[in-house]
């Protein structure tokens, strides 16, 4: 049975609690990031089977920008933190005063920045996991694409091997004065991190 079916609801409501702390300290760091206060509401966090991701991004066809990490660590996996384009875009105004450019295309400039703001999140999400979990875990250099979710992700996981068959979603609204800037990290464990996560926590895994 797929990790997602046989999970209990006590070890969903660990998932939730490990991604709840991971996104407050992701939006703690983005807020000294942009050097202006950035709320978080709670974000929403489901387990959910590989091959609906896509589906909560806005389909497979749907244009994402996707910045890409692998895990590596006692808990090795893989990390996506994706954004749709126009939240990027607001996102980059705060950060590089870039409020004059309406299109949606990049310059190499922004896909830098981009790249950086995503490297700050990922490796503070992954620092508190670390934290909270006792787990050596951190992120690989990221790599950025914009391109459909579909190809981006399944470029992610077939480059780096072995995939879980399951995802924890983890849908953040970070919230900058009245702007709302959405961001959503998916976490996608090797097969068997999601039982050492457990194991390190004292919860039993049957």
């Amino acid at each position: 049975m797929q990790l997602y079916e046989s999970l209990g609801e006590f070890k969903l409501d660990v998932l939730k609690e490990i991604g709840n702390i991971g996104a407050g300290n992701a939006a703690t760091a983005l807020s000294r990031l942009l050097n202006r206060p950035v709320d978080m509401q709670v974000p929403k966090v489901r387990v959910l089977p590989f091959e609906c991701i896509a589906d909560e991004v806005g389909g497979p066809e749907q244009v994402v920008i996707a910045i890409y990490f692998r895990v590596e660590g006692q808990v090795p996996g893989h990390l996506f933190f994706i954004f749709e384009q126009e939240p990027a875009k607001r996102l980059l105004s705060y950060l590089v005063n870039m409020n004059d450019n309406k299109d949606l295309d990049f310059c190499d400039m922004e896909i830098s920045a981009l790249s950086e703001i995503g490297n700050i999140l990922a490796g503070s999400y992954l620092s508190s996991l670390a934290d909270f979990t006792k787990l050596a875990m951190s992120p690989t250099v990221p790599q950025l694409a914009i391109d459909m979710a579909g190809a981006v992700l399944n470029y992610g996981l077939i480059q780096y091997g072995e995939m879980g068959d399951s995802a924890l979603l983890i849908d953040t609204k970070f919230l900058e004065g009245c702007e709302e800037i959405q961001g959503t990290f998916f976490l996608i464990p090797d097969p068997d991190s999601f039982s050492k996560i457990f194991t390190a926590l004292g919860v039993p895994i049957e």
